[in-house]
C-alpha cells in the first residue's frame, strides 16, 4: 500500500483493507476446500451479533465457510473447554473465534489457552502472544496487526521509526508494541501511570492510541506531520439524546497537524476484519506445513 491511501490527511481503512482480502482470496481459490471457521458466542448481545455478521460477510467475501454457533448462557467452563477440544481435533475446522463478551462465569483467558495455536485466528493464546516476543508475528491479536498495516499504508519505513502506544492491553496495546519492535521500531509505551503522556507524544513519529476515553488525544499534544492511529471504539451521547461513534482522538483538532490520521468509524476496524481472514490464510499455510491437511 502507498501514500495513496491518504484522503485529506485521514487513512482510510477500506483501501488497506480490500488489499488483503485480495490477497487472501487469490490463496483461498488456489488452495481450495480450507475448512471452517468456528464462531463461539455465549449468549450473544447485539453487539457480538454486529461483529459476527461482520465477520461472516468477510468470510464469504475470500471465499471460507463461516459457521456460527451461540452456545447457552447456562454452559459451563468446562463443558466449553471440551467443545473447543473437540474442534482442535476436527480436521473440518480452520480455526476459532470466541466472540466476547462471556458470561460471568466463563473465563476468557481459560478459554483462549484451550484453542490450539493453530487454530487461533485471533492470536490470542498465550503461545502466540509469547511468539511477537521472538518476532513471530503471523499470528497475532488481529487489531494490534491491524494498526501496524495502517502505519505500513503511509508508505513510512518502520526501522528507526519513533513510536509511542497509548494503552498497554493485553489485546491492542502490548501486542501492537512487540510487532513494532519486532519490525524495526523504537517504542515507548504509556499507561495510566504515565506522568505526562504528551512529553512522549509530542516526540514522536506515530502515535497510536487505545484506551477507550472519547477525545482524549488533542492536537497539542502530537508532533506536526506525525501518523496518529486512533484504535478507540467510544460511543457517546449527545445532549438531544442521539448517540454516536467516537475514538479517543479529537480528530478534527488533530487533523490539522497530523501528517495521516485514522477516522473512526472506517480507520483501524475494517482492517481489523481483514487481518482476521489473513490469520485463516496463515493458519492454513502452517498446518499444511505440519501434515494436518492435505
Amino acid at each position: 500500500m502507498t501514500k495513496k491511501t491518504v484522503n485529506h490527511r485521514h487513512l482510510l481503512g477500506a483501501p488497506v483493507r480490500d488489499h488483503i482480502i485480495n490477497e487472501v482470496r487469490t490463496y483461498v481459490d488456489a488452495a481450495g476446500k480450507m475448512g471452517k471457521i468456528v464462531s463461539i458466542a455465549v449468549d450473544g448481545t447485539a453487539e457480538v451479533e454486529v461483529y459476527i455478521r461482520n465477520q461472516a460477510r468477510m468470510a464469504a467475501r475470500v471465499g471460507l465457510d463461516f459457521d456460527q454457533q451461540m452456545w447457552s448462557r447456562d454452559i459451563t467452563q468446562d463443558a466449553c473447554k471440551s467443545r473447543i477440544q473437540d474442534m482442535n481435533d476436527d480436521p473440518s475446522v480452520l480455526g476459532i473465534i470466541i466472540q466476547r463478551p462471556l458470561p460471568p462465569h466463563i473465563n476468557i483467558r481459560s478459554l483462549q489457552s484451550a484453542v490450539h495455536p493453530l487454530k487461533d485466528l485471533e492470536g490470542m493464546n498465550p503461545a502466540s502472544i509469547g511468539n511477537i516476543i521472538y518476532s513471530d508475528i503471523a499470528l497475532v491479536p488481529c487489531t494490534a496487526a491491524a494498526s501496524v498495516e495502517m502505519i505500513k499504508a503511509t508508505g513510512l519505513a518502520l526501522p528507526g521509526l519513533e513510536v509511542v502506544m497509548i494503552g498497554h492491553s493485553e489485546i491492542v496495546g502490548r501486542p501492537a508494541a512487540m510487532m513494532l519492535m519486532a519490525e524495526g521500531a523504537t517504542v515507548t509505551i504509556c499507561h495510566h501511570m504515565t506522568r505526562s503522556v504528551a512529553m512522549h507524544s509530542r516526540r514522536a513519529d506515530v502515535v497510536l492510541v487505545a484506551v477507550g476515553s472519547p477525545h482524549l488525544i488533542g492536537a497539542d499534544m502530537i508532533k506536526p506531520g506525525a501518523v496518529v492511529i486512533d484504535i478507540g471504539i467510544n460511543r457517546i451521547v449527545t445532549d438531544e439524546g442521539t448517540s454516536h461513534i467516537v475514538g479517543d482522538v479529537d480528530t478534527a483538532a488533530v487533523a490539522e497537524v497530523a501528517g495521516w490520521i485514522t477516522p473512526v468509524p472506517g480507520g483501524v476496524g475494517p482492517v481489523t476484519v481483514a487481518v482476521l481472514m489473513r490469520n485463516a490464510k496463515t493458519a492454513h499455510m502452517r498446518q499444511t506445513q505440519i501434515g494436518w491437511r492435505a
